[in-house]
């Protein structure tokens, strides 16, 4: 009887569940409306108040009494102050200049027969990732292009502070929205130069890794930022270990959000020996598992044979029907692009090289292949 009502409990608690998710989907897109019409609004006003400071129409006062006027209005609204509204112009005319849209031209993110009339066009649900349905929707002052709905204002307005090219800031702009990242996320990705980092990675991948997970070029870094672990001066692989283990929430938003975490030091058996895998991870969208090797050493070429015998003992032994070929990465502290070069030319199996960084080092960003990444978001809605 005890069992019947378990039985019972279970199946209403799913049914919760079911009804649950029914309400957590409408209000996502609820959040989805109201954040796209806030940025509709943020354009279509700051257009026109563009259009007034370039004819002359108004100045700098003019748009002080604006603000005062919009509070005397309305007392309870937020976020119409004056700086705030320059702010909101200087997006505007970024975003709405032929530079910017003649990037979006070449990067294959707008279509000429995807232009709409605002009276019937359709607010894209930016949490969707329906990256596909870029458009360009005609306003009385210039064309917004849909792309700009891909993250929300406060985002909006990191990007424009930071980013200094039209490259950087499409690039941060897809990447936010694809990756739902927050402001403190986003703030990181750019500080670690995730541009670089996520577009050079061809470069430390094997010719299988490749041919296997063909879109892996722009999902996987090739630098990875370990600042939050505050490593000392010298340590051992296990205290890197252990250290990644503690902060593994970190170490994922760093990596890649589609990990997902299995074990570490995972025992593999094989001819009656049992290896350990440092950290072993299952990636969500390839569908396969991704073992690391960590090493606090520069990478040396027979790193390489550790790491390719791990990923067929993990075929073998544990790889599932429904799993994809079994990925390696070999965390390095640092790496000669040479060697890795000439290590990876004969490497039969889907690996790559990730290097770490102990402290966090700004640098400059350097487009690899933004046109690559705008065609793998595309092919993510498929």
């Amino acid at each position: 009887m005890k069992g019947s009502n378990s039985i019972v409990s279970d199946t209403i608690r799913n049914e919760f569940l079911e009804v649950y998710g029914i309400i957590q989907a409408h209000r996502n897109k609820i959040i989805a409306v109201v954040d796209n019409e806030s940025l509709l609004m943020i354009w279509e006003v700051c257009g026109y108040v563009s259009a007034k400071l370039k004819c002359s129409s108004w100045g700098d006062g003019v748009v002080r009494r604006w603000a005062e006027f919009i509070h005397t209005q309305d007392p309870t609204s937020r976020g119409w102050s004056y700086r705030t509204i320059y702010k909101m112009v200087q997006l505007y005319e970024t975003y709405s200049n032929d530079s910017f849209r003649n990037l979006l031209k070449q990067t294959k993110m707008i279509r000429s027969d995807k232009i709409v009339p605002i009276e019937t066009a359709q607010i894209t649900d930016s949490k969707s990732n329906d990256y596909e349905a870029y458009k360009f929707v005609p306003l009385s002052t210039a064309q917004m292009p849909n792309v700009f709905l891909a993250t929300g204002w406060s985002n909006h307005q990191i990007i424009l502070s930071r980013c200094k090219t039209d490259n950087e800031r499409l690039f941060y702009m897809l990447y936010a929205g694809h990756e739902h990242l927050k402001n403190k996320e986003l703030e990181r990705a750019i500080k670690t130069n995730a541009m670089t980092s996520l577009l050079g990675s061809a470069n430390v991948q094997s010719n299988v890794m490749k041919t296997e997970y063909p879109n892996s070029k722009v999902m996987f870094k090739d630098t990875a930022y370990l600042d939050f672990l505050g490593l000392p001066v010298k340590y051992k692989e296990s205290k890197l270990r252990k250290d990644i283990v503690t902060h593994m929430k970190d170490f994922i938003l760093e990596v890649g959000k589609d990990f997902l975490f299995i074990d570490q030091e995972h025992k593999v058996a094989v001819g009656g020996k049992t290896f350990k895998i440092d950290l072993l991870f299952y990636h969500r969208q390839l569908q396969c598992m991704v073992a690391f090797e960590l090493k606090t050493t520069e990478f040396k070429p027979s790193y390489l044979g550790q790491l390719e015998f791990y990923l067929e003992a993990l075929d073998q032994e544990e790889r599932r029907t429904n799993e994809n070929p079994t990925i390696g990465i070999l965390f390095c502290k640092e790496s000669d692009m040479d060697v890795v070069r000439f290590a990876l030319n004969r490497s039969m199996s889907p690996l790559m090289i990730m290097q770490y960084k102990e402290q966090l080092k700004i640098g400059s960003v350097i487009q690899r292949s933004l046109v690559e990444f705008c065609e793998y978001l595309t092919q993510c809605e498929k």
